[in-house]
């Protein structure tokens, strides 16, 4: 079985999807982005401020769920430009003490709104 999970502060989504479902006790989160939850726009800037907003996104839609940022075991990362690679690494390190979840990390032409980030997660409830 399988429920939806949908945040009332959170960023709406862009499209026919779910933020996140909770399925067989794991969350999986779709990707988020560096979207303003105030505004609903991106945020443009540099990449460090776009990898915290990003985050922070990523961590309501698990709040949502019951879940946290501790229990993410899996996140996929896509960025615009892999030359940011550095910079995203040392802000994502810092989120997470002690085992870090598996992950990848993908540079793609294009990412939704021209951000320059957006990631996926699977979590534990």
């Amino acid at each position: 079985m399988k429920e939806q999970i949908f945040p009332e502060s959170g960023p709406p989504p862009a499209g026919p999807y779910s933020p996140a479902i909770r399925a067989n006790g794991f969350i999986f989160v779709s990707g988020q982005g560096p979207i303003v939850l105030e505004t609903g726009k991106p945020l443009r800037g540099p990449i460090g401020d776009q990898v915290h907003l990003t985050i922070q996104n990523v961590k309501l839609v698990l709040e949502a769920a019951g879940s946290s940022l501790d229990k993410i075991v899996k996140t996929t990362i896509y960025l615009r430009d892999i030359g940011n690679f550095a910079t995203m690494n040392e802000i994502y390190g810092s989120y997470f003490d002690g085992i870090p979840p598996a992950r990848t990390t993908i540079q793609v032409a294009n990412l939704p709104f021209e951000i320059d980030v957006e990631i996926e997660s699977i979590a534990l409830e």
